[in-house]
């Protein structure tokens, strides 16, 4: 084996630039008439070493940039292949008996049928998974990733910001101060032991913290704006991701004391956060500094106490403002929710 490497590592450049090259169009050829996973797998595997060893050897763009096409291609029909596949039960032999090695007539050769689990198939879960994903996107943009242009990330966070924005329609408009109570996914489905008791879907449509991100927010902001933001517990951490996501930076928080405590997972729970973001410049236009702690009992499911409001509107009584995912219409303010 040592052997073998000396004599790759000695073989001129042009020599084994030629053989990548030339291995790279037999597995293209290979690629375009695979019709099972086994075949599709081989000829990712030889693009992904094809690629690493022109890496290695610094063989140039082209070269190393073919070998990862190809990689991509691969896993596109990898994943159609995969979504195209019945649920996975375990591979069984057609006509075989469960718990047995003979078919029904005592036959050993029987054909496996198309149900066998992933790792049956030599596929890893996070494999079937990128494959999938990179099947799911429309053409034009597998070609990019392909390319080289745009990452698979990159490409899924475009495809979500489009489909929110395709799907929600904001205002028009800019805004200074900003209030927003939204849908969190808790994907507590219905578990009556989650602090969102009965499931918040039951309630009003759900949004994934990708989908509140994706959302257009830095747009309909002036360069200094204020941002009052409500989340839950379970939730207080991702908050962050949208808080910087939609353009602001934390600064403080305001808590509600609901009274009325909420069955959790790790406490009984009766406080929600109020998170403050500021973009840019944008301290209260009104000096003045109430409690961080604001008792009043909750009543109705996500009905926030209209004192916040009342805060907001005291500390900051210029500029237009907007409230995001609200409840209904409200004098002074610009609205936008499902129940609005």
């Amino acid at each position: 084996m040592t052997a073998i490497r000396k004599r790759a590592n000695t073989l001129p450049a042009h020599i084994a630039h030629d053989r990548v090259v030339q291995c790279l169009q037999q597995a293209e050829e290979a690629l375009a008439y695979a019709s099972c996973i086994d075949q599709v797998r081989l000829v990712m595997d030889v693009a992904a070493a094809q690629e690493v060893f022109a890496t290695r050897q610094r063989m140039g763009e082209a070269v190393i940039g073919q070998a990862h096409a190809l990689k991509v291609r691969a896993l596109v029909k990898l994943g159609e292949l995969l979504k195209d596949l019945p649920k996975a039960t375990g591979r069984r032999l057609a006509g075989r008996e469960p718990g047995s090695n003979k078919g029904v007539g005592g036959s050993r050769s029987a054909p496996p049928t198309n149900d066998a689990t992933y790792a049956e198939l030599g596929v890893t879960k996070k494999l079937a998974s990128v494959a999938q994903q990179l099947a799911a996107l429309p053409a034009a943009t597998r070609e990019a990733i392909a390319q080289r242009e745009v990452t698979l990330s990159q490409a899924r966070r475009e495809v979500k910001a489009k489909e929110v924005t395709k799907r929600v329609s904001l205002p028009d408009a800019k805004y200074r101060v900003l209030y927003a109570d939204p849908p969190w996914s808790y994907h507590d489905k219905a578990d009556a032991g989650a602090v969102q008791a009965g499931g918040a879907e039951r309630h009003y449509p759900s949004m994934s913290i990708a989908e509140l991100c994706a959302l257009p927010i830095p747009a309909l902001c002036e360069p200094d704006a204020v941002l009052f933001l409500w989340v839950t517990s379970p939730l207080l951490c991702e908050s962050f991701a949208v808080i910087k996501a939609w353009g602001f930076s934390y600064r403080a928080s305001f808590i509600w004391d609901k009274v009325r405590h909420n069955m959790g997972h790790y406490n009984s729970v009766r406080h929600e956060f109020l998170l403050i973001g500021v973009r840019g410049s944008c301290q209260p236009d009104v000096v003045k500094l109430f409690d961080s702690v604001v008792s009043e009992e909750r009543t109705t499911h996500s009905k926030n106490p209209d004192t916040f409001r009342a805060i907001i509107d005291f500390l900051y009584p210029r500029g237009k403002r907007l409230e995001l995912f609200a409840r209904g219409a409200v004098q002074g303010w610009d609205t936008y929710g499902f129940e609005a």
